[in-house]
Order: structure tokens, then C-alpha cells, then sequence
């Protein structure tokens, strides 16, 4: 296990060479991966509208063993650059582990940009998680213990659904105990111009006058401040898409607040993990860091 320090913070970096994996292969792509069939120990309830408009739709996700007291939730976000991808599309690689964990998961559809500009997807995220929310006593859902987490544009809306203000006017706030975000750009603007461009943020934030504004306005980066919930990051190192350093400088800024952020590194990670980075890395952190934050109980 080798450590990364920045300026005023140390990251793990933890190496990759692990011992042999034995168990199921559980997960795959990211983004736009084949629906498959659900586990038996798995009930679903598809196609729940948190919104009138056709897209903000979800499915929630329940075990069926082990079902007595409250249950964590998780609200699931999928990634597409804002532009693609869907609520079924990440169901094995995010719901099942948490599924497995005893959580109901809420994996949500939101409208994209060929639909609706940015910040139609932030408000979505935010109608989302206050309907999860409200309807949490209908799946057993603890509404103290609910997460929200998302991959690449998934989890910069993880982010901004924990962290948008009210006064930012971007839709209702709620609070949430956790926050699990893979790869999201916190800073938006850099995606617009400069070394970092990415087409597909030209493509959800509106060209005009107000650009830059808007940008600023969803950025995750602004709204740091002090008693934030917890924030698990995941990030490559040498990530060709969402710059590594954007969520360097976001833990570094969340930690300076007195938030609990955690990051962990993946040396040599692109935009995206394999199967043995998930299971054998990533998630066993991730259910650590959630147990350490009172989210996950027990053993």
C-alpha cells in the first residue's frame, strides 16, 4: 500500500496486485450494460414516477431475505455524460452490492440533454431523492440512513443532490447521511474550455451568455462547506475524461470544512474499473467507510 500526498491531505493508493478473486463475477460496464435477470433473493418495482415528465422515472430494488427492522437506502445515479445511459443500465455494477448489504435501492432515470439543458438534470436528482424520501416508510427505508451515489455525470449529481443549497434554486434539499461518488467532475466550468474540454458538457450546459453562470451553478465545488455529509470518492489516477485533480482538490476542500471525505486513488485508473478493481478495492472500502459513518450496521 503505497500513499499520495497533496498539499494538506494523503490519499491511499492501493495496489492492484490482490490476491485471486473467487467468488461470482457480479459486475460489468458501467454504461450501458445489458439489463440481466435479477438474483431470486431480489424484488423489484419498476417504472415509479417521482416527477411528471416522462423520464423521471425509477426502480427500486429490495431483498427478500432478511427483511426485518429499517433498512439503508440508496438512490442510484446513473453516469452517460449527461446525455446517455439509463436507471437499468448499472444495476449490476452498483445495486447488487448494496442489495447484498441489505439496502432498497432507488436507481433513477432523469431527463437528458437532448431533452432538457442543464440544470434539468440536477433539479431531477433533487426531486428524486426528496421522493425517495418521503416514500421511504414504504419499503422499510431508515430516512436518517440514506446514500446517494452515481458514476462520472452520475456522481457529480450524487454530489449536487447532497449539496445544492436552497437559495441556489435548483429544486427541494434534503438531507442525506452519505454520499458515494465515482469519478464525478466537481468543477463544471473546466469542462467547457481549456486542456479538460468535453463535448458532451458544451452539449448539457446552454451556449449563451449565461454559460459560465450555469456552470458555476451546478459545480459541486461551490456549495463546500461545513456539515456536509460524509463523501467517499473514487477516482483513477489517470482519468482521460473527469480530471483526477478535480476530485483531489474536492476531498482537500471538503476536509479543510470539517466534512469526512475520504478519496480512494486508483494508480493508473481510467475512466472506468474492471471487475476485480470493484470487487476486491473498491466496494469493501466503501462498506467500511459506510459502517464507519453509522450507515451500515453491525458486522
Amino acid at each position: 500500500m503505497a500513499m499520495l500526498r497533496a498539499p494538506g491531505i494523503a490519499f491511499l493508493l492501493l495496489s492492484l496486485a490482490m490476491p485471486a478473486f473467487t467468488g461470482s463475477r457480479l459486475f460489468g460496464a458501467q454504461v450501458g450494460e445489458t439489463p440481466f435477470t435479477l438474483p431470486d433473493w431480489v424484488s423489484a418495482e419498476p417504472d415509479l414516477s417521482y416527477g411528471a415528465a416522462a423520464e423521471q422515472k425509477a426502480d427500486v430494488y429490495k431483498p427478500t431475505r432478511g427483511t426485518e427492522g429499517k433498512r439503508p437506502g440508496l438512490l442510484l445515479i446513473h453516469g452517460g455524460g449527461w446525455k446517455d445511459g439509463s436507471r437499468k443500465s448499472v444495476v449490476r455494477v452498483y445495486a447488487i452490492p448494496f442489495l447484498r448489504e441489505g439496502f432498497v435501492v432507488a436507481s433513477i432515470d432523469y431527463r437528458l440533454s437532448g431533452t432538457a439543458k442543464a440544470p434539468a438534470a440536477v433539479t431531477d436528482a433533487l426531486e428524486a431523492l426528496k421522493w425517495f424520501k418521503n416514500e421511504a416508510r414504504r419499503w422499510n427505508v431508515d430516512t436518517k440512513r440514506i446514500v446517494v451515489m452515481g458514476g462520472s455525470a452520475g456522481g457529480h449529481l450524487a454530489l449536487m443532490a447532497a449539496f445544492a443549497t436552497k437559495s441556489a434554486k435548483l429544486g427541494p434539499t434534503s438531507d442525506v447521511a452519505a454520499v458515494v461518488n465515482v469519478f464525478g467532475p466537481s468543477d463544471l466550468g473546466e469542462l467547457l474550455s481549456g486542456p479538460h474540454r468535453q463535448p458532451v458538457a458544451e452539449e448539457w450546459i446552454p451556449d449563451g451568455p449565461q454559460r459560465r453562470e450555469i456552470a458555476r451553478a451546478v459545480s459541486p465545488i461551490i456549495y463546500v462547506r461545513k456539515g456536509l455529509p460524509p463523501v467517499k470518492s473514487i477516482h483513477g489516477t489517470d482519468d482521460p475524461t473527469v480530471p483526477y485533480a478535480q476530485t483531489v482538490k474536492l476531498t482537500r476542500e471538503l476536509r479543510a470544512r470539517g466534512v469526512d471525505a475520504e478519496l480512494i486513488s486508483i494508480p493508473g485508473g481510467k475512466h472506468g474499473f474492471d471487475d476485480r478493481t470493484w470487487n476486491e478495492v473498491i466496494y469493501p472500502q466503501v462498506f467500511e467507510f459506510l459502517r464507519r459513518v453509522g450507515v451500515l450496521r453491525g458486522s
